[in-house]
C-alpha cells in the first residue's frame, strides 16, 4: 500500500496546521475486543440488550441508514397553510389536517409556544391564528377569541418578526414599509467587500437570497376577506417603523447606522437603472438555481424551500415548470402525517441519526462486524460530499470532502456532521475495500476539517470566520443566527475525534483550540451549547473533546466543569435544562430530567474522570429505572437548538442513541474497575 494511502498528499498544502500522527489511519479501525468476561449487574445487561433491540429495529433495512422525526413548533404548519393558499390551493385536503395539528397545539391561555412547554411566543401565535382563518375559522371561534387576547397581552401582532410581516406584507396585511429592506442588489457586493452574502451564515442565505427576489417583484395578492387579519391591529396603521419595532438602541449605533441604510433604501427603491435591478434579479435566480443540485431543496431546509417556491412564482414560473414541480415535491417530502393532523418537519436528519446510532451502538458492546452498522458506515461512506460548496468562499485551501445533515445537501457539509461521521466510522470492522475507502474519505474529511478551523482556534458549524458581529444589528437579523462563529461544543467534538486518532496538545491546531475553550468557559465552570440545550450540552461536549486529547482532566478548570455538572444534579438522579436558558442564563442546569441530558452529563463526568463519582451512579440508575419495557425511554422536553430563542428541534433519536451511548461507557467503567481488582488480588 502507498504510504498510508496517499498520506504524503498533504504535504503540499505546506502547514504546520495540516500535520496529523504518524498512525492516524490505523486508528482508524477499532480497537481489539477485550479477552474475558467481566461479570456486570443484570439491570445494565438487560437495559443494554433491551435498547439495542429497539434501536436495531428502527434501522432502514434496505439502506441501512436511521432517520427519526424531528419534532418543531406549529410554526411550519401555520406557514405551509400561507404557502398552499398563495398557489391558489387553499382547498387541497391538506389545509384542514395542518388547521388540526395547529389548533391541538394551542395552549391554556391561547398563544402557542416555540417549544415544548414553552410560553406562548408573538410570531408563532400570530402565524397560527392566520393560518387557521386560512382554514376557514371564524374570527369569533373561541380559540382564536382566546388567541388575540393573548396576542394582545404579547404586545400585539407589530411585535412580530420580520419574516411574518414579510408574508403578511405579501398579502397586503402589512405595510412594506414596515418590513426590512432585502434588495437583490446585495448580491453585486463582490467577495471581497466587507460585507457581501457570504459573510452572513449558510442558513441566512438559504432565508433571504429567495426573499431578495420576493422584495423586489412584491406579488399584488388579495388575501381572501376570511383570512384578513384587521381585528388584530389596534389603530389603522398597519405597519409600524423599524425604529420602533427595534429594541432600544442609541443614536450612535450600528442598530441606528442600519435603520438609516434601510431608510435610503427604500427611498431608493424604483429610482435606479433598471438593469442594475435586473442584474441583480438575475444573480439572484442564478444563485437559487444552482444550489438546487444535488440538493433536497435550498439548503435541504424548510425555509428554504418554501420561500423559494414562493420566488419562483414571484418570477414568473409556471406551474407546469420543472423547477418549481421538483421544490414542491421536496416541500411535500417534509409532510409528516399524524392520523387526522398533518405535521411538517424542517428537515430530515440521516447523517447525523446514522453516525450517532451506530456510535451508541458500537460503545455499547455490539459485535464491531454486525451486518447493521457495517451497512450503516457503507451508507455514511456513500454520503460524503465530493464537490465544492459554499464554504469553498472563505476557504480557498482545503480538500472537497465531509458530510452533511441531510440525505442530499452536498452545498453545505458541516464541520458537526463530519466529525460525528468520522467519530462513528472508527467503530467497525470492515474487510479491507471497505476499510480503504474508508481511510479516503476520513483522509478528506480530516483535512478538511482541519483547513475550516477558524483564527480564534474554534470551529463553527458550515462557514469559517463567519464573525461580522454588526451585522446581527441588521434589520432582518432578528431570527437570532446571522452569523456562524465559533462554538465551544463543535469545537469539543472536532477534538475528541481528532483525540481518536493521535493528536494532542503537541499540535498547533489542538493547542488553539484548547485555549478557545478556555475563553468560554463560563464563570461556573460551563459552557454555552449553541447546538443543544444547552449548558449540559456544551459542557458534556467540551470534556468529552479534552479527554479526547489526552488532556490533563485532573486540572482545575477541567474539574470546575465537571463539578458544575455534579451541581445540577436532581434530586431523581437526572439532569434537565430547558430552551428559556437561552434567553435567561440563570436557569441554566434546571429542568425536569430527560434522558438525554441525563446521559449527556454521565458522559462529560465520565470524561472527566469521574467514574466513581455517586452522581453517576445515581444517573444510571435514573436511566435504567426510566427504560420503558420496549428498550427506549420518553422525552418531555425539547434538548435540540436550530436558532436560539427562536426555533428549537427535538430529535426523537436522542432520547434512545445517548442512553445507550452512556450505558455503554459506564460499562467500560465496571468493567476496567473489575479488571483492576482482579490484578491488585
Amino acid at each position: 500500500m502507498v504510504k498510508r494511502l496517499m498520506s504524503e498528499w498533504l504535504t503540499p498544502f505546506g502547514q504546520p496546521r495540516f500535520r496529523k500522527p504518524d498512525q492516524w489511519a490505523e486508528r482508524l479501525r477499532p480497537a481489539a475486543e477485550e479477552s474475558g468476561q467481566v461479570p456486570l449487574p443484570e439491570a445494565l445487561r438487560d437495559g443494554i440488550a433491551r435498547a439495542h433491540e429497539y434501536l436495531l429495529g428502527r434501522q432502514d433495512r434496505r439502506q441501512g441508514f436511521w432517520c427519526a422525526e424531528l419534532e418543531t413548533d406549529s410554526t411550519l404548519e401555520s406557514d405551509a397553510v400561507m404557502l398552499y393558499n398563495f398557489l391558489g390551493r387553499g382547498n387541497d385536503p391538506r389545509v384542514p389536517r395542518f388547521a388540526k395539528s395547529i389548533l391541538s397545539e394551542q395552549l391554556p391561555d391561547g398563544g402557542w409556544n416555540i417549544y415544548k412547554n414553552g410560553p406562548a411566543e408573538i410570531s408563532a401565535t400570530v402565524k397560527a391564528y392566520w393560518a387557521l382563518k386560512f382554514a376557514g375559522f371564524n374570527a369569533d371561534h373561541p380559540a382564536l377569541a382566546k388567541a388575540r387576547e393573548r396576542i394582545a397581552a404579547l404586545g400585539g401582532i407589530h411585535k412580530v418578526n420580520t419574516y411574518s410581516k414579510f408574508y403578511m406584507a405579501l398579502w397586503g396585511l402589512y405595510g412594506w414599509e414596515g418590513v426590512p429592506s432585502i434588495p437583490p442588489e446585495i448580491m453585486l457586493f463582490p467577495n471581497w467587500f466587507y460585507f457581501n452574502i457570504y459573510q452572513m451564515s449558510s442558513w441566512t442565505r438559504a432565508i433571504v437570497i429567495p426573499l431578495a427576489i420576493i422584495w423586489s417583484e412584491r406579488p399584488r395578492l388579495a388575501c381572501p376577506p376570511h383570512a384578513r387579519l384587521d381585528e388584530l391591529f389596534p389603530d389603522a396603521r398597519r405597519h409600524v417603523s423599524l425604529k420602533e419595532a427595534q429594541a432600544p438602541h442609541t443614536l450612535l449605533s450600528w442598530t441606528s447606522f442600519f435603520l438609516f441604510c434601510d431608510r435610503m433604501l427604500k427611498g431608493a427603491e424604483g429610482r435606479g437603472p433598471h438593469w442594475v435591478r435586473v442584474w441583480a434579479l438575475k444573480l439572484c435566480e442564478e444563485w437559487v438555481l444552482e444550489r438546487l443540485e444535488d440538493s433536497d431543496g435550498l439548503g435541504a431546509i424548510y425555509p428554504g424551500i418554501l420561500n423559494t417556491i414562493l420566488a419562483m412564482k414571484c418570477l414568473g414560473y409556471a406551474d407546469t415548470d420543472p423547477r418549481l414541480r421538483a421544490q414542491l415535491r421536496e416541500f411535500e417530502a417534509l409532510e409528516l402525517p399524524k392520523g387526522e393532523k398533518l405535521k411538517m418537519e424542517p428537515c430530515h436528519s440521516p447523517v447525523w441519526d446514522t453516525a450517532i446510532a451506530v456510535i451508541g451502538l458500537a460503545e455499547s458492546g455490539l459485535d464491531r462486524r454486525h451486518p447493521a452498522v457495517v451497512r450503516a458506515v457503507e451508507w455514511l461512506l456513500a454520503k460524503e460530499i465530493r464537490r465544492a460548496g459554499d464554504w469553498r468562499m472563505t476557504n480557498t485551501v482545503g480538500p472537497i470532502g465531509g458530510w452533511a445533515f441531510e440525505f442530499r445537501n452536498d452545498f453545505y457539509p458541516d464541520i458537526d456532521d463530519t466529525a460525528m461521521v468520522m467519530l462513528a466510522l472508527r467503530h467497525v470492522e470492515l474487510d479491507d475495500r471497505l476499510a480503504q475507502t474508508r481511510e479516503k474519505a476520513c483522509l478528506r474529511g480530516l483535512t478538511w476539517l482541519l483547513s475550516m478551523q477558524s483564527s480564534s482556534g474554534g470551529w463553527a458549524a458550515f462557514d469559517k470566520e463567519n464573525t461580522k458581529v454588526i451585522l446581527t444589528k441588521i434589520p432582518f437579523a432578528d431570527h437570532n443566527a446571522m452569523i456562524d462563529p465559533p462554538w465551544a461544543d463543535i469545537t469539543g467534538r472536532v477534538l475528541e475525534f481528532l483525540g481518536y486518532i493521535g493528536y494532542d496538545e503537541s499540535y498547533g491546531c489542538v493547542a488553539s483550540a484548547v485555549e478557545f475553550i478556555k475563553r468560554e468557559q463560563e464563570a461556573d465552570g460551563s459552557w454555552y451549547g449553541r447546538w443543544g440545550v444547552n449548558y449540559l450540552y456544551g459542557t458534556w461536549q467540551v470534556l468529552m473533546g479534552l479527554n479526547a486529547i489526552g488532556a490533563d482532566m485532573g486540572q482545575a478548570w477541567v474539574q470546575k466543569g465537571a463539578n458544575w455538572l455534579s451541581s445540577v444534579q436532581r434530586e431523581d438522579g437526572g439532569w434537565g435544562e430547558t430552551c428559556a436558558t437561552y434567553a435567561d442564563p440563570s436557569l441554566k442546569g434546571a429542568g425536569p430530567s430527560t434522558p438525554s441530558q441525563t446521559a449527556w452529563a454521565i458522559l462529560g463526568l465520565l470524561a472527566a474522570g469521574r467514574g466513581g463519582d455517586p452522581a453517576v451512579e445515581r444517573g444510571v440508575a435514573y436511566l435504567l429505572t426510566t427504560q420503558r419495557p420496549d428498550g427506549t425511554w420518553d422525552e418531555s422536553e425539547i434538548t435540540g437548538t436550530g436558532f436560539p430563542k427562536v426555533f428549537y428541534l427535538g430529535y426523537t433519536m436522542y432520547r434512545h442513541s445517548f442512553p445507550l451511548m452512556a450505558l455503554g461507557k459506564y460499562q467500560d467503567v465496571l468493567r476496567r474497575r473489575a479488571e483492576l481488582a482482579t490484578v491488585d488480588a
